[in-house]
């Protein structure tokens, strides 16, 4: 008989969730204060019930996509205790509940802080934010590592649901010495062949933005400045073009720090927000409040 969710024993989910988080077969026998040995023959008898493999045995450990299912069954579960246990006030005094969520570079930069100070100072809360590129939260909420992600793509992951927030927009900007260097001339041939600043190496902005012009990428000489305000910074002292998100833009282009030199070219980056399908409390409120703060810091 083929077992069903409700046959898999609690202790052995929450046992693939520590080595999960913890990385390895010992430090999650440590956090959960049984034996490597225990451990072990809990994920075992685990994947032999689902008839799956769970894990990659790597350092750290990774979990497989079946893996992935039941670790974000865990952690939905393991919420849901702690939102019970805060009603019925049997959670510690004082002890805040913790919100996991993603969150792209530029977001956190501009306007998702702020986001954060609309919550009420009650019930507690205390967040965990992990940074990631917009294209890849949806990612992390996936894997169940966080609860819920402001993401670019519109597609529900399993088990969530989705919000549109609005559109970021970036602009096409330079220092204004760099533009007269190697920007004074029709964009189409000089875009390609000029510095540019880039986030990382998944970071394909300006590739894309060259590419609109007919070309097949970004100039060969690279900076990489993987946070929203040394990327930024990096465009205003001269270093390279780079796409840079409005709110921060404006500054720099009224003092003449920077200059737009395509300004029709501008584009626009949707962004939704995703969260488990859970009746939390806690998750709702700080979703309005994100939701809320997005109407008014993004463009509709």
């Amino acid at each position: 008989m083929t077992p069903t969710l409700a046959d898999l024993p609690l202790d052995q989910v929450r046992t693939l969730l520590a080595v999960v988080d913890e990385g390895t077969f010992d430090a999650a026998a440590a956090a959960l204060h049984v034996t490597p040995s225990a451990v072990s023959q809990r994920v075992k008898a685990l994947e032999q019930r689902t008839g799956r493999v769970l894990l990659l045995r790597t350092k750290p450990v990774r979990a497989t996509d079946s893996g992935a299912v039941l670790v974000r069954l865990a952690r939905q579960v393991a919420r849901l205790e702690r939102d019970a246990s805060a009603e019925l006030g049997l959670r510690g005094e004082g002890e805040p509940t913790r919100v996991t969520v993603a969150v792209n570079a530029d977001s956190l930069a501009t306007w998702f802080l702020p986001a954060l100070t609309r919550i009420p100072r009650e019930p507690a809360l205390c967040f965990e934010l992990r940074r990631e590129d917009e294209g890849h939260t949806a990612t992390l909420l996936r894997e169940g590592v966080v609860m819920a992600a402001v993401t670019s793509s519109p597609e529900p992951v399993p088990g969530c649901t989705v919000r549109t927030l609005g559109r970021m927009r970036y602009l096409p900007c330079a220092a204004p010495e760099f533009a007269t260097r190697h920007l004074d001339a029709p964009l189409r041939e000089t875009v390609a062949g000029a510095p540019v600043v880039v986030f990382d190496r998944r970071d394909d902005f300006q590739d894309s933005f060259a590419r609109r012009l007919g070309h097949g990428g970004a100039g060969a000489a690279r900076h990489y400045v993987p946070t929203s305000e040394g990327f930024v910074e990096a465009v205003a002292a001269g270093l390279g073009w780079g796409m840079v998100p409005q709110p921060q833009a404006e500054p720099l282009l009224r003092t003449g720090r920077l200059v737009t030199f395509a300004p029709d070219l501008a584009v626009d980056v949707t962004l939704y927000w995703q969260q488990w399908k859970l009746d939390s409390p806690a998750l709702a409120t700080v979703a309005d409040a994100v939701v809320t703060a997005a109407a008014d810091a993004l463009r509709r």
